[in-house]
This record gives C-alpha cells, structure tokens and sequence, in this order.
C-alpha cells in the first residue's frame, strides 16, 4: 500500500507539473525566453532555359562594364556579407480587459424498488435500502478577472549582416550588439528578411519592412541579477499548485 501511495502521489504530481507546464518552466530557470527561429521558405526548383552569362571584361578606354545594370556602383546591401544599417523604433501599447464567471450544480438519485422480485436479495446482497442507493450533489462556482495594461517604447540604431540571399532575391539579415559599462552588459539581437527594395540610398531599412522579425533587447550584470527573484523562489512558486 505504501509503494502504491508513493506511485499514485507521484502520478498527481507529474500531471500537474505537466498540465501547467511547469516541466519547461523549470527547465528555463535562469535563462530568457526562448526565440523561435526564423522561418525562411524553401528554395522552389526552376527549370527554364537561360541565355549564357556575358563575359566579365571591359573595353580599353571604356569605363562601362557590359552587363550592367547601372553606371554607378549601388552601395546597397545586395549579397552575402554585405552590412546594412536597421533602425529599431517600437511605440506598442495594449490594454485588455477579461472577466469570467461560472456556476454548475449537478444532482444524482437511484433507486431499485422493483427487479423482478429480486429486490429484497439485492438488499440483503447490498447492505442498503433500495429505495436510495445513490444520491450524490455538487456545486461548482468559479470567477476570474484579469486586466493587461502595457506601454513599451524602443529607439536602437543597429547594423546587421546579410548571412543569406533567398532565390527570389529577398536578404535573411543578422545583428548583434553588446556593450558593457560598469559590470552591465546591454544585448541587443535582430534577425529577420528583408526585401532589397525596401532599403534606401543610405543602405538602410525600418524594422516594419522587415519580415519575420525577432527582437531581442535585454542585459545582464548585478542590477539586473539583483531585479530577479532567486532560483529557490521561482522553483517555489512553479511547484506550488495552490
């Protein structure tokens, strides 16, 4: 029986943790959240026919290179390794507002009086009146509200690198930048693909032409380690159920 009450509190105990996802949340004690990665298409395969590439030379006395789109050099990103210049600017304000409220009560009566003249053995059988064998009642009452009120503001300039050209001609784009002062270090992260068209003159692009964007902006050091609650409370408080 002990090994049993061990089994079946250990049953109760990994439901729960399972159930409210506590298993991740211990998991990532310690550690930010998780980003998920981004989701670049498959390369589709095209099968058409295509005149031969020129041949790379220029003529004496020519400044024109044939096969050129332009006269002038572009300075825009265009392939991989090239640097371009993102600017971060996010203004994002929500408020919700949500209020629930259930009652359930449910009522159970059983009664055997009449079963072809075996009712008074089954009452012998049973031990009970079989004009009641069961009666069971329940109420259930459950109210919750919650309110989300959030304002964020973010002004960053960062530099990237293209690490990928898609074969549409779309750029997958990288950046990260850290800086420390005083013991703080500030970290800020950037990914995502961006349309050639959408950078300017100035090789540089807004984070709302970026498609598949993924943000991060965070910092380490002794303010913030000292802002965050000790690994035995965020432990405490995700094994807690009630």
């Amino acid at each position: 029986m002990r090994h049993l009450r061990n089994f079946a509190s250990l049953a109760v105990l990994a439901t729960a943790l399972g159930g409210c996802g506590a298993i991740d949340r211990v998991e990532n004690i310690g550690r930010p959240p998780a980003m998920s990665p981004i989701n670049v298409p498959p390369t589709q395969p095209v099968s058409v026919p295509l005149p031969p590439p020129p041949p790379a030379y220029r003529e004496a006395n020519a400044l024109w290179v044939p096969g050129s789109h332009s006269f002038f050099h572009d300075p825009r990103a265009s392939h991989v390794g090239d640097l371009l210049t993102i600017d971060i600017t996010i203004a994002d304000a929500a408020k919700l507002s949500d209020t629930t409220s259930r009652t359930r009560t449910n009522s159970d009566d059983a009664n055997l009086t009449n079963f072809f003249g075996l009712e008074n053995k089954l009452q012998k059988a049973l031990g009970s009146d079989p004009s009641s064998l069961v009666k069971m009642g329940s109420d259930t009452s459950n109210v919750g509200a919650g309110a989300i009120d959030r304002s964020e503001s973010v002004n960053l300039t960062l530099a990237a690198i293209v690490t990928q050209t898609l074969a549409n001609g779309n750029l997958v784009v990288s950046g990260h930048q850290q800086v420390r002062v005083n013991n703080e270090m500030r970290d800020l992260q950037i990914a995502g693909i961006v349309r050639p068209e959408d950078i300017t003159q100035d090789n540089t692009v807004n984070l709302d032409q970026i498609a598949e964007a993924r943000v991060s902006y965070g910092g380490q050091g002794q303010i913030m380690d000292m802002q965050q609650p000790r690994y035995g409370s965020q432990l405490y408080d995700i094994l807690m159920p009630f």
